[in-house]
């Protein structure tokens, strides 16, 4: 395959490894970057001698410093389609590279698209729970760009007539960042199709060119420029995440590059109707990352303005190193006219009926807003309901345990303590385990009514996760049935008592502490199964008789 590159004198050669088969462009040693660690150095050394960090502290307190913020965000989310999105090639992560590619995702003249009815589909799913009006007719378009790992020149993509518009978006903002509702506007959600992968070498002398990616379909959503600090921008990508994972149209995972965020961010005087200069920060790989990045690039444009060089900020993208924790320059922001849009010419409009589009609404899960304020309703702290509705197996799962007549503060109490933590120890999902929300309404009512005690509970708990099985059958297995007979622990405390005198002679002479001591003592005896209500009733009166 010939590659025309139109951005330098670079010679495409391909050869075979172990991997697969790669396309690589040769690149001079002075190539347009060289290594992330000079680039930062060279664009960014002013800053750190102003101390960047210490602007980076203030950053959440812009307002009070004279300015504010405008952080808009434009997010790729990769479809979960067997095929791509104008071709019947499949799409699996981690292929070896060039091993699903065909003449037609590569751009061989003389090849047609065919688009992916699944593709619309999914886009209105999308367009619907962003609650976008949907456009009953649209169509697509070229925007043409020429690099190495776009074979066509040019991406199938939607420009004047996107497929959804004018919708918006609701979150809740953590407890531990304040907390809060917010409403964040969409500007639209488009169809296009992902371009290929570049793996740069170390040296950065020659890059290789993975073409599996190209033709994969994406759904673009641009936000309305609402967000003004880093955690509303990382957490409107959080939302974003949630909710495609919710309509199953995509996996959204960020480290397979599934959902990507490219950022825009401007500063402006606190009053100034007009925005600032727009910067674009690319290369996040986690919504941390997100905030991070984007309170780094307000400091450095604050540090600019404070220091009478608002005219250094220049529409451009830059990536986020998160070695250094810095923003650097990658390539000057390329504007519409560039791109030279037109209508495709090889695919027909995108034309949806009422019904078509009322089938797909009928069909929308509960989302995680409708759920959250579901979760609220029933008297649960933001906290929980924040954690619950994050995960949709996990809210699955606190909903069957309910069916089966769980009190939902202690079931979600369980899930959010002791089933959690196993869960992060062992780097599981709770669909993963074998407990059930049968058993976990079992285990809770087995608590609440007597029949073991908490302690218990958590031991027949790990039992369920890791090996499955019933509560009844795990407490008749171990003999687990709590002891709540008062004849039988006054006999434990009674020995307890006898067989420590000198403990007993300390507590009564003030050291009242010790009678944790017994309780322990007492509960060792009966191996955990004493009801500890009744054991230290008796234990009290034991211990303060005369």
């Amino acid at each position: 395959m010939a590659l025309t590159l139109l951005r330098g004198m670079r010679t495409p050669i391909s050869f075979r490894s172990s991997t697969g088969l790669f396309f690589t462009v040769l690149r001079p040693r002075l190539a347009r970057f060289t290594t992330r660690v000079e680039s930062a150095q060279a664009t960014e050394a002013k800053a750190a001698a102003k101390s960047i960090q210490l602007v980076t502290k203030e950053a959440a307190e812009q307002k009070t410093q004279g300015f504010e913020a405008i952080i808009g965000i434009e997010t790729h989310v990769q479809l979960s389609t067997v095929t791509k999105a104008f071709c019947s090639c499949p799409y699996n992560y981690g292929s070896q590279p060039n091993t699903t590619i065909c003449p037609t995702c590569m751009g061989h003249p003389g090849t047609l698209p065919v688009l992916n009815e699944k593709v619309v589909e999914c886009a209105v799913k999308l367009g619907l729970a962003l609650n976008c009006e949907i456009s009953m007719t649209s169509k697509f378009d070229r925007k043409q760009y020429f690099y190495p790992d776009l074979p066509k020149g040019y991406q199938i993509s939607q420009f004047d007539i996107p497929i959804a518009k004018k919708g918006y978006v609701d979150l809740d903002l953590p407890v531990e960042f304040g907390g809060g509702h917010r409403k964040f506007g969409i500007t639209r959600v488009h169809m296009e199709e992902d371009a290929g992968k570049l793996l740069h070498s170390e040296s950065g002398s020659y890059s290789q060119v993975d073409l599996n990616r190209a033709g994969v379909p994406l759904l673009e959503i641009v936000s309305e420029p609402d967000m003004r600090t880093g955690i509303e921008a990382a957490e409107y990508g959080a939302e974003l995440q949630r909710i495609v994972r919710y309509l199953g149209v995509s996996n959204g995972n960020m480290q397979e590059g599934s959902l990507r965020c490219d950022v825009n961010v401007s500063v402006r005087p606190v009053g100034q109707s007009e925005f600032g200069t727009k910067v674009e920060i690319k290369n996040m790989n986690s919504f941390s990352e997100i905030n991070r990045a984007i309170d780094y690039e307000i400091s450095r444009q604050i540090l600019l303005h404070k220091e009478g060089q608002a005219d250094q900020i220049v529409q451009e993208t830059r990536l986020w190193d998160e070695s250094s924790q810095k923003t650097f320059t990658m390539r000057k922001k390329e504007g519409l006219a560039d791109y030279r849009y037109f209508p495709e010419p090889d695919l027909p409009e995108v034309v949806l009926s009422t019904d078509y589009i009322d089938e797909i609404s009928k069909s929308l899960p509960e989302l995680p807003e409708a759920k959250r304020r579901r979760y609220e309703n029933m008297g649960l702290s933001m906290q929980d309901v924040l954690f619950l509705a994050n995960d949709d197996n996990v809210a699955h799962f606190f909903d069957s345990t309910l069916e089966h007549g769980a009190d939902a503060k202690l079931a979600c109490n369980w899930i959010m303590g002791d089933i959690a933590a196993y869960l992060k120890n062992e780097k599981l999902s709770i669909d993963e385990t074998k407990l059930t929300p049968l058993e976990l309404s079992e285990l809770i009512a087995s608590i609440k009514n007597g029949t073991i005690s908490g302690k218990i509970g958590k031991e027949i708990l790990v039992e369920l996760i890791s090996k499955g099985g019933t509560v009844k059958g795990v407490i008749e297995e171990k003999d687990l049935v709590q002891i709540a007979d008062p004849a039988a622990i006054e006999a434990m405390v009674d020995k307890v008592i006898a067989d420590n005198p000198k403990q007993l002679e300390q507590y009564r002479a003030g050291k009242t502490k010790l009678q944790g001591f017994f309780a322990g003592q007492v509960m060792k005896a009966s191996k955990g199964k004493a009801n500890p209500v009744l054991l230290n009733k008796i234990l009290g009166e034991k211990l303060n008789a005369n």
